[in-house]
């Protein structure tokens, strides 16, 4: 096995009540003021005000962008970097799920690179660390606050660049389950499909490490035992932790045995139509998984075993098809939407989204490196 370097935050706060551990840490840095960097439901919530008040209670003070879509883009950043530069921040917070944390992650590489964004594109591109980034995680889902991918979209081009870089690690991770509470359950949903990709797609990598094997398939299985609950019962707070738990686990495998075509895929899908992420992910899933069971069907078997399958005495091939059935019934669970083009998608947009789904970093790792004329026949049989 080649040499692996293991990327993770620094700090990890974890738990029911951690923020408050947060903001002693952040005051023991040493910064002075923060970009909080977040999107407008969680200011109408009361959110980003009791976490700014926080702050100000460990002599930190804070402005706040609150701009942030749900497919953050180029602009995003730009606005951003400007408000950072005219108010003097010193480090960044971003306050959410994945959407703020990549934009944050955008403008805090920017802030000390220069350039644009679109710069960094790729693998490693920076030659700096990132301003001081604090992440405050909201869903359990992208795990972005704890990973070196970042993900903003070019509006001009349509699709999703893919920014896996070192130096967007933030420095500190905090994922206080209380903060999650008041999901709604489509939310909670799509979140936890999208981290249930992220173990899946882990496990599977041409990267896998035993490390990396061991976090994803411990996610895999607290996301089987607790996604249904979270999602119908969104106050039951040792749920809500369970799931927590296990995006982190989920964003430890993929932080460093990288992804696969399923990602790929859907980031061309959310760049194209602007659509929910974590649902493209749920929708591609089963159809990815299937092409690699040529290749993968032991580690699917796997899979199958951690989603409480009976796969005793079976062949790999069999235990791979559970493996695929219990994702499609997990989904359905959870009132994931059966196809791409309940969302909006159209077949004859297949050939630009097979094409850039191809130059896509995430599909480097995929056990198969598929043809053009497989990738366009997955998205067929996912519309």
């Amino acid at each position: 096995m080649p040499a692996t370097t293991f990327y993770i935050p620094s700090v990890n706060l974890m738990g029911s009540g951690c923020l408050k551990e947060a903001a002693t840490a952040i005051e023991s840095y040493g910064w002075k003021k923060a970009l909080i960097v977040t999107d407008a439901p969680l200011v109408k919530l009361g959110v980003v005000g009791q976490v700014a008040e926080l702050l100000a209670s460990h002599n930190v003070t804070s402005v706040v962008y609150d701009e942030v879509k749900p497919n953050p883009n180029v602009t995003n950043v730009e606005h951003g970097l400007a408000i950072l530069k005219e108010n003097n921040c010193d480090f960044v917070i971003s306050l959410g799920g994945g959407s703020p944390h990549d934009c944050a992650k955008g403008i805090a590489l920017v802030a000390t690179n220069g350039g644009d964004i679109a710069d960094y594109e790729g693998l490693d591109q920076s030659a700096k660390p990132q301003l001081p980034l604090v992440a405050i995680n909201t869903t359990a889902g992208t795990a972005s606050e704890m990973t070196r991918f970042c993900i903003i979209t070019d509006d001009t081009r349509h699709v999703k660049m893919a920014i896996v870089d070192k130096h967007t690690t933030p420095l500190l991770s905090v994922n206080d389950s209380d903060l999650m509470l008041g999901m709604p359950p489509s939310l909670t949903a799509a979140t936890g499909m999208d981290a249930l990709t992220h173990a899946v797609e882990a496990y599977v990598s041409t990267a896998a490490t035993p490390i990396t094997d061991a976090c994803a398939l411990q996610a895999i299985r607290l996301i089987s035992d607790n996604l249904r609950t979270a999602v119908t019962d969104g106050s039951n707070a040792e749920a809500r932790e369970q799931m927590a738990y296990a995006e982190f686990l989920a964003g430890m495998a993929f932080n460093n045995a990288s992804l696969g075509y399923v990602h790929a895929m859907a980031h061309q899908l959310g760049g194209f139509y602007d659509l929910p992420h974590g649902v493209c992910n749920a929708i591609l899933l089963p159809h990815v998984q299937a092409f690699n069971a040529k290749v993968a069907s032991p580690r699917l078997a796997d899979i199958a075993a951690a989603m409480g399958c009976d796969v005793l005495g079976k062949s790999a091939e069999d235990a791979a098809q559970d493996c695929i059935a219990a994702i499609r019934t997990l989904s359905a669970d959870v009132n994931i939407p059966v196809g791409v083009a309940q969302l909006g998608a159209k077949e004859e947009d297949i050939p630009t989204l097979v094409e850039n789904a191809m130059k896509d970093a995430c599909g480097i790792t995929n056990p198969i490196q598929p043809t053009f004329e497989e990738v366009a026949q997955i998205f067929k049989e996912a519309m």
